[in-house]
């Protein structure tokens, strides 16, 4: 079998004056280093049966034409007939396998051009079939032990500053893809639907309710009252001139003086009281009204309106975008600063979360059989839902394939070995032609 030596042109669709050429095996590509060496031993190994075949012929000449003057060159003569018998007809298997025999189109020959879509999806149904199952793909990755792998990995050098890398990549991608106003609008969207559009008495109330039984308060009132308490003691001159400027103006001075004073000393002294007693009228009566609000907020109609007034005037449409935008503008630009800088503590602290993940996972034997049992259950879902769609990729290249084309790939991966068909059809074919002579002779004389 010979390989095609002539260039097998095909148009070039964007030049439809100039044809595309193409070598033994790949359409409009020069072959690989690994392809040319191949197709380097493919020729070596057709000359060699070649060669033999030759050989055969010219020994059968020469044994053919002495046989009468020398009759054990007989012997020979049957051995070289059988050789060429035997390299022949192999040579014309092996042929019709990829092309017609010289041309001539016998039936059920060059099988893999005529049937390369048969083949394509025979070999699409195989890989499914043997390669795709469930349970095959579930056993090897048992065997595999992948979270073990994988968190050695991790937690060696360059484990956790791969993923670091790769994954500030992936952040810097993202960023550019997504547009701006649309990340923006989202934000909005969920601000408005998710905290805007539910009324917030009734949640702020329980929440208020729940702070106000464990007393959590309480610390906001101490901090209140002791701010009072410092102030009306830091404040002595402006409480009596309060009192001097709302007495009545027939009041003599003095008198404003004292009056001062006295409201000055009972103010300092009820601070002081509220201050020191935890269980104050004062504080008892906060705490009542605290207690209240948080109810009316959950249950007063009227409180709620008032609640969501606030929030109408707290949150309104240009509010809502600038928080939007604020929001999403400050994520980004931390989260680039982050990626950017490998010193970043982002940065420092995602590698060490990796790197732990990865000694937990070398480490502890249960939450590495969980991992492994995750990512056999998910590729054992992606085989069973996607097993027909991953065969198809092979039957579907394979039709994409010209029927030629096809042909030289095949024969470029295994016509090597195929030659020694047509060297062992040699071989054999001359033991058999001296057996079945010498068994001849030897019967009938």
């Amino acid at each position: 079998m010979q390989v095609n030596s002539e260039p097998i042109t095909r148009q070039d669709p964007t030049r439809p004056d100039v044809p595309a050429q193409r070598g033994a095996a790949v359409v409009g590509h020069q072959l690989s280093a690994g392809d040319a060496e191949k197709a380097a031993a493919l020729r070596k190994m057709k000359l060699l049966a070649l060669g033999l075949l030759i050989a055969m012929a010219v020994i059968f000449v020469f044994a053919f034409a002495l046989q009468k003057e020398y009759p054990w060159l007989q012997y020979v003569r049957a051995a070289a007939e059988g050789g060429m018998v035997g390299a022949l007809a192999d040579w014309f298997a092996v042929t019709a396998l990829f092309k017609y025999p010289m041309g001539i189109k016998i039936p059920h020959t060059a099988i893999i051009p005529r049937r390369k879509d048969q083949i394509g999806a025979s070999l699409g149904e195989f890989v499914e079939t043997n390669f795709l199952s469930e349970q095959v793909v579930q056993d090897k990755l048992a065997s595999v032990n992948i979270a073990r792998e994988a968190g050695e990995w991790l937690s060696g050098p360059g484990g956790a500053e791969r993923v670091a890398k790769e994954g500030a990549a992936v952040i810097r991608g993202a960023f550019k893809v997504l547009n701006d106003d649309d990340v923006q609008a989202v934000i909005e969207g969920m601000v408005r639907k998710h905290l805007l559009a539910p009324p917030w008495g009734p949640p702020v109330g329980r929440m208020a309710e729940r702070i106000f039984a464990d007393g959590h308060h309480h610390k906001l009132v101490d901090l209140l009252v002791d701010r009072a308490a410092d102030w009306v003691d830091d404040n002595h001159e402006t409480v009596s001139r309060l009192v001097s400027d709302r007495s009545p103006a027939w009041v003599p001075q003095f008198v404003d003086g004292l009056v001062g004073d006295k409201v000055y000393v009972e103010i300092l002294k009820f601070t002081r009281a509220v201050q020191s007693d935890p269980n104050h009228q004062v504080r008892q009566q906060i705490d009542k009204y605290l207690t209240d609000l948080a109810q009316d907020l959950q249950h007063d109609p009227a409180m709620i309106a008032r609640a969501e007034e606030i929030k109408a005037q707290v949150l309104g449409d240009p509010e809502v975008r600038e928080l939007a935008s604020r929001t999403w503008g400050t994520v980004k630009n931390a989260l680039l600063t982050a990626v950017d800088d490998p010193d970043s503590e982002l940065t420092v602290k995602f590698k060490a979360a990796v790197r732990d993940f990865g000694s937990r996972l070398v480490n502890d034997a249960e939450l590495a059989g969980k991992v492994n049992a995750w990512i056999g259950d998910a590729a054992g879902y992606l085989v069973r839902t996607y097993r027909s769609d991953i065969a198809g990729v092979i039957t579907d290249t394979v039709a994409r394939w010209d029927a030629e084309e096809t042909s030289q790939k095949i024969e470029l991966q295994v016509g090597k070995d195929l030659q020694f068909i047509r060297i062992n059809g040699t071989v054999v074919g001359s033991l058999a032609g001296l057996a079945i002579f010498s068994a001849a002779h030897l019967v009938f004389g």
